[in-house]
């Protein structure tokens, strides 16, 4: 038994906090449910671990947590028959942030004002994206509400899931190699300089690649200034040059050409278009405005273009499949799946399976792309190491061979 803190709502609005002794948090959640509250938070400290996970994404002026806690606040109240109005006054009331509470007011008077929730979610662009307001405008039209927020839970759920992966799984090559330039820049403005002053007071010519290690390292001393803004100005330069469509189009047709990472990356955004058009096609949001939503969504422009051509192809009647095959940019188990999707009519069945075993690929992608970096990275560390101590040997080697 364990004493849990927990904050509820009561059937006339009101929020409760309070302590109770149980095995687990869902044993409390389930005594809270029969005492005719709803719970919002369960935990074994006050401002702990919440029952409802809190997710962060970056959203601008409302954080993303915030805008994730709100949503899951929101369908918990609403899907215990609370009414919207309601659920909106108590999500103003649970929220600490001044920006979130500004918010929910101008939703809440967007609404007694005539607008639709979708409408007045869709004056938060920076909030709620496109993604959001339709999947709610798609609830509204078939009231389905309660049903519409459980899956907005879910779908950025396992979207900051995939993101923090991603995140975890790239922390140690990165140290790694900012490491190994670190220990390779100290060689070469720190070490060697001492010895080029040794090797100096010889006299005696240096082997040549001893001389282009110096070379190397007195420039490093030197020109690093020149260096950086050599640096700076090509990373400019590459801004610039994919900040225009067709810069930005080559660019994201070359990543999906490398090999290994392009596979990871195509796989990434195959799982972000399917689960997202997968989720609106089932909400009963209209496939050409859903392609439209996914167009924007998604971070390839290559990929994007192939979707503003599957969405000509439905307009004229092909079905999504065909232009997704004549695409020639989606894997052919997406393009299958789909087509046995429009054969059966599971459409969107076939798209949340098709982003649930790719989610699932791009782990094992990752893991594996991981797996391989790492040694290699190793190597080509050590081996620049390597010539910089055998160059170093060679020099010293030359010295020991001078006539006495």
């Amino acid at each position: 038994m364990a004493t849990f803190f927990y904050r509820a709502v009561a059937k006339s609005g009101s929020v409760i906090e309070g302590t109770l002794d149980d095995a687990s948090d869902k044993a409390v959640a389930l005594k809270l449910n029969g005492m005719g509250l709803v719970p919002l938070e369960i935990g074994t400290k006050k401002g702990g671990h919440s029952w409802i996970p809190r997710i962060a994404w970056d959203f601008g002026g409302v954080r993303s947590k915030e805008v994730m806690f709100f949503t899951q606040e929101l369908s918990t109240l609403v899907n215990a028959g609370l009414p919207l109005d309601r659920s909106l006054a108590i999500c103003r009331q649970l929220s600490e942030k001044p920006k979130v509470q500004q918010m929910v007011d101008s939703i809440l008077n967007g609404i007694k004002q005539g607008k639709s929730f979708a409408e007045s979610l869709s004056q938060h662009p920076k909030a709620f994206s496109k993604l959001y307001v339709n999947m709610v405008r798609a609830g509204e039209a078939s009231g389905s509400l309660p049903t519409i927020l459980d899956r907005l839970v879910e779908f950025q759920q396992s979207a900051d899931e995939l993101k923090s992966y991603l995140i975890s799984s790239l922390i140690y090559p990165v140290l790694l190699t900012v490491a190994g330039l670190a220990s390779i820049a100290v060689l070469m403005v720190f070490v060697i300089p001492q010895f080029a002053q040794v090797f100096a007071d010889t006299g005696q010519a240096l082997p040549l690649p001893t001389q282009i290690l110096l070379s190397i390292s007195h420039w490093a001393q030197t020109y690093w200034w020149l260096s950086l803004l050599i640096i700076a100005a090509a990373f400019l330069g590459f801004k610039s040059y994919v900040a225009g469509e067709q810069g930005r189009l080559r660019w994201d047709r070359l990543k999906l050409r490398v090999p290994l990472l392009g596979e990871v990356l195509r796989k990434i955004e195959v799982a972000k278009i399917a689960k997202t058009l997968g989720t609106m096609v089932h909400n009963a949001v209209p496939l050409i405005h859903s392609l439209s939503i996914v167009r924007e969504i998604s971070n390839n422009s290559s990929i994007a273009h192939a979707i503003s051509g599957i969405a000509d192809g439905v307009r004229k009647g092909e079905g999504v499949a065909k232009p997704m095959e004549l695409s020639g940019v989606f894997p052919p188990l997406a393009i299958h799946l789909i087509q046995v999707g429009e054969e059966t009519g599971r459409l969107d069945s076939m798209l949340l399976e098709l982003a649930r075993i790719y989610d699932k690929d791009v782990r094992s992608a990752i893991k594996n792309l991981i797996a391989l970096f790492e040694p290699v990275m190793i190597l080509v560390m050590g081996l620049i190491v390597g010539v910089i101590v055998v160059s170093m040997l060679l020099a010293i080697v030359s010295i020991n061979e001078i006539p006495l």
